[in-house]
Protein backbone atom coordinates (compact mmCIF):
# COMPACT_ATOMS: atom_id res chain seq x y z
CA UNK A 1 0.00 0.00 0.00
CA UNK A 2 1.31 3.42 -0.97
CA UNK A 3 1.30 5.97 1.83
CA UNK A 4 -0.41 9.34 1.67
CA UNK A 5 3.04 10.92 1.97
CA UNK A 6 4.21 9.10 -1.16
CA UNK A 7 1.11 10.29 -3.02
CA UNK A 8 1.71 13.80 -1.72
CA UNK A 9 5.25 13.78 -3.08
CA UNK A 10 4.07 12.58 -6.49
CA UNK A 11 1.31 15.18 -6.55
CA UNK A 12 3.69 17.99 -5.62
CA UNK A 13 6.16 16.92 -8.32
CA UNK A 14 3.34 16.78 -10.88
CA UNK A 15 2.06 20.20 -9.75
CA UNK A 16 5.51 21.72 -10.35
CA UNK A 17 5.85 20.09 -13.75
CA UNK A 18 2.41 21.22 -14.92
CA UNK A 19 2.93 24.67 -13.42
CA UNK A 20 6.08 25.12 -15.50
CA UNK A 21 4.28 23.88 -18.61
CA UNK A 22 1.33 26.23 -18.08
CA UNK A 23 3.80 29.09 -17.56
CA UNK A 24 5.52 28.36 -20.88
CA UNK A 25 2.16 28.15 -22.64
CA UNK A 26 1.14 31.49 -21.18
CA UNK A 27 4.39 33.03 -22.44
CA UNK A 28 3.80 31.56 -25.91
CA UNK A 29 0.27 32.94 -26.02
CA UNK A 30 1.53 36.44 -25.13
CA UNK A 31 4.16 36.53 -27.85
CA UNK A 32 4.08 39.04 -30.68
CA UNK A 33 1.89 38.09 -33.62
CA UNK A 34 3.57 38.07 -37.05
CA UNK A 35 2.19 40.85 -39.28
CA UNK A 36 2.06 38.49 -42.28
CA UNK A 37 -1.56 37.36 -42.64
CA UNK A 38 -0.63 33.81 -43.70
CA UNK A 39 1.58 33.45 -40.63
CA UNK A 40 -1.14 34.95 -38.41
CA UNK A 41 -3.59 32.27 -39.55
CA UNK A 42 -1.11 29.54 -38.62
CA UNK A 43 -0.36 31.24 -35.32
CA UNK A 44 -4.08 31.48 -34.55
CA UNK A 45 -4.49 27.75 -35.13
CA UNK A 46 -1.49 27.06 -32.92
CA UNK A 47 -2.87 29.38 -30.25
CA UNK A 48 -6.13 27.41 -30.19
CA UNK A 49 -4.16 24.23 -29.47
CA UNK A 50 -2.12 26.02 -26.80
CA UNK A 51 -5.28 27.39 -25.18
CA UNK A 52 -6.68 23.86 -24.98
CA UNK A 53 -3.46 22.57 -23.41
CA UNK A 54 -3.47 25.52 -21.01
CA UNK A 55 -7.05 24.81 -19.93
CA UNK A 56 -6.31 21.10 -19.44
CA UNK A 57 -3.20 21.93 -17.42
CA UNK A 58 -5.05 24.38 -15.20
CA UNK A 59 -7.83 21.84 -14.65
CA UNK A 60 -5.32 19.20 -13.60
CA UNK A 61 -3.63 21.72 -11.29
CA UNK A 62 -6.99 22.34 -9.59
CA UNK A 63 -7.50 18.59 -9.17
CA UNK A 64 -4.01 18.23 -7.70
CA UNK A 65 -4.61 21.09 -5.26
CA UNK A 66 -7.87 19.44 -4.18
CA UNK A 67 -6.06 16.10 -3.67
CA UNK A 68 -3.34 17.79 -1.61
CA UNK A 69 -6.08 19.39 0.47
CA UNK A 70 -7.67 15.95 1.01
CA UNK A 71 -4.29 14.64 2.18
CA UNK A 72 -4.02 17.54 4.63
CA UNK A 73 -7.50 16.88 6.02
CA UNK A 74 -7.09 13.11 6.15
CA UNK A 75 -9.77 12.34 3.58
CA UNK A 76 -7.42 11.31 0.76
CA UNK A 77 -8.38 7.91 -0.63
CA UNK A 78 -12.04 8.32 0.30
CA UNK A 79 -14.51 8.68 -2.56
CA UNK A 80 -16.05 12.16 -2.62
CA UNK A 81 -19.37 10.73 -3.84
CA UNK A 82 -20.05 7.49 -2.00
CA UNK A 83 -17.60 7.79 0.90
CA UNK A 84 -16.06 4.40 0.17
CA UNK A 85 -12.38 3.68 -0.24
CA UNK A 86 -10.67 4.45 -3.54
CA UNK A 87 -8.69 1.42 -4.66
CA UNK A 88 -4.93 1.92 -4.25
CA UNK A 89 -4.32 0.84 -7.85
CA UNK A 90 -6.54 3.69 -9.04
CA UNK A 91 -4.70 6.17 -6.83
CA UNK A 92 -1.39 4.97 -8.22
CA UNK A 93 -2.57 5.71 -11.76
CA UNK A 94 -4.58 8.88 -11.04
CA UNK A 95 -3.42 10.16 -7.65
CA UNK A 96 -5.61 13.28 -7.88
CA UNK A 97 -8.85 11.36 -8.46
CA UNK A 98 -11.65 12.24 -6.02
CA UNK A 99 -13.80 9.22 -6.91
CA UNK A 100 -13.72 5.45 -6.81
CA UNK A 101 -14.03 3.53 -10.08
CA UNK A 102 -17.77 2.90 -9.63
CA UNK A 103 -18.62 6.56 -9.00
CA UNK A 104 -16.30 7.78 -11.77
CA UNK A 105 -18.07 5.67 -14.40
Amino acid sequence: MVSAEAHQKRLEERRQKIGRRVGRITEDLRRFQDPDSAERATESENDEVLEGLDAAGRQELEAIEAALSRIATGTFGTCAQCGGDIDQRRLEVIPHTPNCVDCAS
